[in-house]
């Protein structure tokens, strides 16, 4: 790659840092509303109404942001067992505690657990089963689209890399529109009944528009994209409010069209402008609230904030009272501590367990030095200088009559 195009340290993308948090605000939203928590019918139809959309624009938030990150920030001399080793420290021990917790709690409140093993290892989503995709911790399923990602990257990357620089938009426009016609083919290709029973679609195309690995890494490489757009300086700096403007517009289209579209198909592309307007000014040097400190520290336990946030929100009601609502005021101060208790928590856990680990055990080991050539010893004395030709003898370095001269340092010596 030229340098234009060659990747900056990721830890200069502090913007990118902060909407992580945003994100993960969304799908805490989008999970608190199926817990009917508001007494008022028309405060809580309203609420779900609102949330119906955030948790699938997190998520695909989250998606296009992890393939922008890795591209931006390969390692030209990185060897992919340690791109690997860093990510599974990254994901996997945080997994397993939350796993374990999950476990825990739904074997205190005597409810089931199926598939637990495929949860456990983050292959829950290759089968159209709801109930195995949502088991345990149900939002690990988002995990087991990254880790395919993960393991493809090394592959990916390098298809991402030979694409020219004149030919990236034209790829990026590609894999949004793929994106975006995915609720069609899912439609032709797969049973549209019976509907869910919380909702409108079939379990199949829910499970495919969702969940399935493959069709969810189209956003994965649409972030790789636009990830090389940007190192190589070919996206404009168009800020972050009309990118965040035309996601909001996509939202609300969302809300009015059935459920397939709004998993994605019309969240991606502004949310892709989003991640790299973001970077841009981050790069310019004028970032926004998102690059704020606390935004940036928030965002830096985002991770954990997810993978907490359903277990605090499912085995916090059922604590309380499975099916008990509040007013609204009182609703609402709930639904604050819930997101206050999680945080909290999510500070714990990225404290005690992500930082050591990754210190640990993802940092770059330093190789062993090859050994150097051996330390010069005294010197050795040369042949003393030729005294003057003996009559009779040839001159040094000729042949004479006895035969050759003696082999000098370059040549072979027969041993």
């Amino acid at each position: 790659m030229s340098r234009s195009d060659t990747p900056a340290p990721a830890g200069r993308l502090p913007s990118l840092t902060g909407m992580r948090f945003a994100a993960a605000l969304l799908v805490f939203c989008f999970h608190a509303s199926y817990e009917n928590v508001f007494a008022d019918r028309r405060v809580n139809g309203a609420f779900r109404e609102g949330a119906s959309q955030a948790g699938w624009t997190g998520v695909s938030f989250f998606f296009v942001l992890s393939g922008f990150v890795l591209a931006f920030s390969a390692r030209r001399h990185d060897t992919w067992r340690a791109f690997w080793r860093r990510r599974l420290w990254k994901v996997y021990p945080s997994h397993l505690l939350t796993a374990a917790a999950a476990v825990a709690l739904l074997a205190a409140a005597g409810l089931p657990r199926p598939g637990l093993l495929r949860n456990l290892l983050l292959v829950q989503t290759w089968q159209p089963d709801v109930d195995v995709i949502l088991g345990a911790n149900p939002v690990s399923w988002s995990l087991s689209c990254e880790a395919l990602f993960y393991l493809a990257f090394p592959a990916l990357w390098a298809g991402v890399r030979r694409i020219r620089p004149g030919r990236l938009w034209w790829w990026a426009a590609a894999l949004a529109a793929v994106v975006a016609l995915l609720p069609a083919a899912a439609g032709l290709l797969l049973p549209g009944g019976p509907h869910m029973y919380w909702l409108a679609i079939s379990e199949e195309q829910y499970w495919f528009l969702l969940a399935f690995p493959p069709v969810r890494a189209a956003e994965f490489v649409l972030g790789m994209v636009m990830a090389r757009l940007v190192a190589a300086g070919r996206f404009p700096a168009t800020g972050l409010w009309p990118a965040a403007l035309a996601l909001a517009l996509a939202y609300t289209a969302a809300l009015a069209l059935p459920v397939a579209y709004g998993i994605a198909a019309l969240g991606v592309a502004p949310l892709a402008w989003l991640v790299a307007a973001g970077a841009t000014a981050d790069l310019r040097g004028s970032p926004g609230v998102f690059a704020a400190r606390p935004v940036v520290w928030l965002g830096q336990v985002s991770f954990a904030f997810y993978l907490l946030h359903r277990l605090v929100q499912f085995h916090g009601h059922r604590a309380l009272g499975e099916h008990r609502a509040w007013s609204t005021p009182a609703a609402a101060a709930l639904l604050l501590l819930a997101a206050a208790l999680t945080l909290l928590l999510a500070w714990a856990m990225h404290t005690a367990v992500e930082q050591p680990l990754l210190r640990r055990f993802s940092a770059r080991r330093p190789r062993r030095p090859a050994p150097g050539p051996p330390a010069p010893g005294p010197p050795v004395p040369g042949p003393p200088a030729p005294g003057p030709p003996v009559p009779g003898l040839p001159a040094p370095g000729l042949p004479g009559p006895a035969g050759p001269s003696l082999p000098s340092a370059s040549e072979e010596v027969p041993r």
